[in-house]
């Protein structure tokens, strides 16, 4: 069964940095309407590390949630914008897992791209993400923690500029590395 993405992207005015996940997990693991909802998932742990140096400060520990409005507050603060590099897929075993996803439509970065005129970087968030958005940049895939640099051409302004595109650690707790350690590779982009 094909599943449609269920949120829109996250855009606030002046967005100088743009995140891309590759797609949500199912909602039954969701603890909040908005990206990566799963408590399990480290993300807004390695937010609060970066930014404030507790790993809880977007964390509500009794309601089992994260605190959505401080989440966005910071995100529009920071100039972050967040969306996922697919906007259809197949759950190929009923997972969370980027290795159980069949992308059949991919998001459209240009299109993205084009609502973003303070863009300077993109910061992928795990390895099919960063694969998918390579592929669409016409760039190499960085190896985690580091970034390559891309053109990109606005062609409803018929400018050029440049661009990076970086390669974080998953946020997942599959992957094999502890919070503190991401945050570290994550400090280094979210102060550009």
């Amino acid at each position: 069964m094909i599943e449609q993405h269920p949120l829109k992207p996250f855009l606030p005015d002046g967005a100088r940095l743009l995140m891309l996940g590759s797609f949500p997990p199912a909602r039954h693991r969701w603890c909040m309407d908005f990206f990566y909802p799963n408590f399990t998932n480290d993300m807004w742990r390695i937010f609060g590390l970066c930014l404030y140096g507790d790993k809880t400060f977007f964390v509500d520990e009794k309601n089992h949630t994260f605190r959505r409005d401080a989440i966005e507050r910071m995100l529009r603060e920071q100039g972050i914008a967040i969306y996922d590099t697919a906007e259809e897929v197949i759950r190929t075993k009923n997972t969370a897992s980027d290795k159980d996803l069949e992308v059949t439509r991919p998001t459209d970065l240009h299109a993205l791209i084009n609502q973003l005129p303070s863009l300077q970087a993109i910061v992928t968030t795990g390895e099919k993400a960063t694969a998918l958005a390579a592929a669409q940049l016409s760039v190499a895939v960085p190896k985690v923690g580091t970034f390559v640099d891309c053109s990109w051409q606005d062609n409803h302004h018929g400018s050029t500029r440049s661009l990076r595109l970086y390669r974080m650690p998953s946020s997942s707790r599959a992957y094999p590395m502890k919070v503190e350690r991401k945050a570290e590779y994550y400090k280094e982009v979210i102060g550009i």
